[in-house]
């Protein structure tokens, strides 16, 4: 699908034009995904200013930003986002196909993006998901901006799944982590790729290992690990039995991983591998790299981190960049 807008729109930071030659595939990788916001940034700084983008999980909803000229709006907001704001952000349900509904998420996200149809955008754009029933990736190029996003990042066993067009649609994840092809169906000629997964397998078990399991009542923790705070926030007001099911979730109080543990990690270990698989199959010219393994799965607040390294990841290739598109 073509965007006769796409030549002719100017980025809101930078004078350069977006070239439709290029685009950008943003993957999938939760909280690290906010390195995309620093990528972005340091690509229009020296002159890039791609005119496709498709996004995966948290990559669609950076993408989306770009794409409709509201980066400005979702820097800062991440910025300013603490460990509580987090912990407000989370409807729990156990109900709803995952632990977390989104809803809340999605209020924001309809705050940046409501009411905007992809095929509206400033710049192309698409985002990847999963058909829960047959397995297959879903390509989401028409449509609301907002239940692309919704659709695309509905990562299992933590989200709800979305219904779209009679589907039930899950995390693009699970199929194409860092969506080059689209990329490429959408009519790039050179593919810059963001990898959030290329070294985060056995990094978040590794912190967990490292971990003292404690003889006493839990105090309220001074450490950085964000699901450590969870479960103190939540435990201190659940009643004692709710508070012995938490900690088994969590993996707080016993020497053994907990829920949320074990789902990071086998996340991890299936994004490498698949994104491994679909790279091999059709490379990128140009692959980032942002290294961010001891960023935690939710540590949504942890965004000048991830942002700093994603500038970083662009000047570790700064003369490849150039040399790419000075080719064009």
């Amino acid at each position: 699908m073509s965007n006769p807008n796409s030549t002719s729109a100017v980025s809101a930071t930078s004078d350069v034009l977006p070239d439709p030659r290029v685009g950008i595939a943003l993957g999938s990788g939760s909280a690290r995904g906010w390195s995309h916001i620093g990528v972005l940034r340091a690509l229009q700084e020296i002159g890039i200013v791609p005119g496709i983008v498709s996004g995966c999980s948290i990559g669609s909803l950076v993408g989306a930003a770009y794409a409709s000229q509201r980066l400005d709006q979702l820097e800062s907001w991440v910025l300013g986002l603490s460990w509580k704001d987090i912990l407000a952000l989370m409807d729990v349900s156990l109900l709803e196909g995952g632990l977390i509904q989104g809803d809340k998420v999605m209020q924001f996200a309809q705050s940046l993006v409501g009411g905007i149809d992809i095929q509206d955008l400033p710049l192309q754009f698409a985002a990847v998901a999963t058909n829960l029933q047959s397995g297959r990736e879903v390509w989401l190029r028409e449509g609301s901006v907002l239940d692309s996003i919704r659709a695309s990042a509905a990562l299992p066993g933590l989200f709800s799944p979305f219904q779209l067009n009679g589907q039930w649609l899950v995390d693009g994840g699970l199929v194409d982590p860092v969506p080059v092809s689209l990329c490429r169906a959408m009519g790039a000629e050179v593919v810059i790729a963001v990898n959030l997964n290329g070294d985060i397998v056995g990094k978040h078990l590794q912190r967990i290992s490292a971990r003292k399991v404690p003889t006493t009542p839990p105090q309220e923790p001074k450490e950085s690990d964000l699901w450590s705070r969870i479960s103190y926030q939540i435990s201190s007001s659940f009643s004692e039995q709710k508070e012995a099911m938490l900690s088994q979730l969590l993996g707080r109080y016993r020497d053994a991983p907990g829920f949320f543990d074990v789902m990071a990690s086998s996340i991890n270990i299936m994004q490498d591998r698949v994104t491994r698989s679909r790279m091999a199959g059709d490379p990128p010219e140009i692959t980032l790299t942002p290294h961010l393994a001891q960023l935690g799965l939710m540590e949504f607040d942890q965004a000048e981190l991830a942002i700093a390294e994603g500038r970083a990841s662009v000047e570790r290739m700064h003369s490849q960049l150039e040399s790419y598109l000075t080719t064009l």
